[in-house]
């Protein structure tokens, strides 16, 4: 077969393939996302998930406190917390 015989016989069978395209964008079954319109919604009304104080980024601390706490770190110098322990219950 020459040249053009073989563009138009690929023009012929492309043609129609081409058509199908529109018609598979616009069949009637249902989505991935089919059911999720609810949540859809809920998320939709949700005005700001975080809370305000949350949008603040001044951070308050001591610093001498916290270089202290980082020195007893560093040295392995544990101190434990007042009045943290463990009570022993039984299972009567």
């Amino acid at each position: 077969m020459n040249r053009i015989a073989k563009t138009v016989v690929l023009l012929l069978v492309a043609a129609p393939l081409g058509a199908c395209a529109e018609y598979l964008d616009r069949r009637s079954s249902l989505s991935p996302s089919f059911g999720d319109a609810v949540a859809r919604n809920m998320a939709v009304q949700v005005i700001d998930p975080w809370p305000a104080h949350s949008r603040d980024t001044r951070i308050v601390h001591d610093g001498a406190r916290l270089q202290k706490a980082v020195e007893r770190y560093r040295t392995g110098e544990i101190t434990e917390p007042k009045g943290a322990s463990t009570t022993k219950q039984s299972s009567r």
